[in-house]
């Protein structure tokens, strides 16, 4: 009897949990928490109606996509604007993606060059900035913005390398919004145009270079510095 209980329970709070999650990260997402803020476990129970238990799972979920920090003995909190994080996300960018991105240019076929000119495409019919979002760009223009740069390195046909890019994305994405929102006049649409152009005319010193540079400004935005500029140690 107590195992049954167990079993139907256990559904309940997974489902529970996920959807604190949901909440708690589309509201950091949308910056209605500033960096630095405080995410008291307790609080975030009360106004979710649900257990301190569903809220740290929640939490802890966050913390491992980069989206939450663990505080010690503190509790949680959204990341702070802080060098290291974004600078070493950075750092570990440049060094991979380049790389990659020249092996789709030397292996990517036709099918690979429809794929990057439709997600280019997408990405600039996309509205970056809609009322009622939230301060920060569109979840439909973040979607369509990752499915570009994620095109732009599919053609290397290596799944392991492909993961990599997706974990190395996901911590990365509040940087993106901080970016975007503190420098409002970036031309991001021609780099992006740039990026395609020179992706599909198999250039790829020149796709390297503008995806280094597309990837410095993000962070260089943040915190002052220049990929030039070693990553501070704590």
């Amino acid at each position: 009897m107590t195992q049954t209980t167990h079993t139907s329970a256990s559904p309940g709070k997974q489902m529970l949990s996920e959807q604190v999650y949901a909440h708690l990260r589309d509201a950091i997402m949308r910056g209605d928490y500033a960096p630095g803020d405080a995410l008291k476990p307790q609080d975030l129970a009360k106004e979710q109606g649900v257990s301190l238990a569903v809220v740290r799972e929640a939490l802890v979920r966050l913390v491992g996509e980069g989206l939450a920090d663990r505080l010690h003995n503190r509790g949680f909190a959204v990341p702070a604007y802080s060098d290291r994080r974004w600078q070493e996300i950075a750092e570990a960018r440049r060094s991979i993606e380049p790389v990659v991105l020249r092996m789709s240019i030397e292996r990517g076929d036709v099918d690979w060059e429809s794929r990057v000119r439709a997600a280019h495409h997408r990405l600039t019919r996309t509205q970056a900035y809609v009322p009622g979002e939230g301060e920060h760009y569109s979840a439909a223009w973040a979607e369509a913005h990752r499915v570009f740069h994620r095109a732009l390195l599919e053609g290397c046909g290596n799944p392991v390398l492909l993961d990599t890019f997706d974990r190395m994305w996901t911590a990365s994405e509040l940087a993106r919004r901080w970016s975007a929102q503190r420098n409002p006049g970036r031309d991001g649409v021609r780099e992006h145009r740039r990026l395609e152009e020179a992706a599909l005319a198999r250039d790829a010193d020149t796709a390297a270079e503008v995806l280094v540079q597309h990837l410095t400004l993000t962070a260089a935005v943040l915190t002052g510095r220049t990929h030039d500029d070693p990553v501070k140690e704590a």
